[in-house]
């Protein structure tokens, strides 16, 4: 052989990016209106108000909470704004929808929270698979955080890189 083998992946100056590293690290739990709606499907304010009086909001204390209604019912927005008031006084951190949408929001939010001034002019790949469901969502949170700060970002791994942006 003539000569050392390089790694030049390794010694290059690419930062590489795993979105699965600002995944929410909390649970959600799910709060249904439905359940405290008569039959399902319609709310009588004095019951809903009743049932809300005696439900049990200790299993929601420090969690966060998808709020929603699953069912086809009219739900005016004060009901909303009542049970949050509830789960406000157990410390609760309460969001709009289903539980995969709030960990999307949840995790969505954790991207937009970098510091991008950390990569400013570097080149940055994103990781394009890890141990949890990456959304389209997510991926263009991190392009829209980053693209005005780094050099270059691209998607996948340094071996197998697709350009996504470059800085001109």
């Amino acid at each position: 052989m003539a000569g050392e083998i390089i790694n030049r992946v390794s010694n290059s100056q690419l930062i590489t990016i795993d979105l699965t590293d600002y995944a929410p690290k909390v649970s959600v739990k799910e709060l249904d209106i439905k359940d405290f709606l008569f039959q399902g499907i319609v709310l009588k304010e004095k019951e809903f108000r009743v049932k809300l009086k005696e439900f049990d909001f200790s299993n929601y204390i420090n969690k966060t909470v998808a709020l929603n209604c699953s069912a086809d019912a009219i739900v005016p927005m004060w009901a909303f704004m009542l049970i949050t008031s509830y789960l406000n006084s157990v410390n609760a951190d309460i969001h709009f929808g289903i539980k995969e949408d709030v960990f999307q929001q949840i995790f969505t939010a954790n991207i937009n929270a970098i510091n991008a001034s950390k990569f400013e002019g570097k080149k940055v790949i994103v990781k394009g698979c890890g141990e949890i469901l990456l959304t389209e969502a997510l991926y263009i949170a991190i392009t829209k955080k980053l693209q005005n700060t780094v050099s270059s970002l691209m998607f996948g791994e340094a071996c197998s890189a697709v350009p996504v942006f470059k800085k001109k």
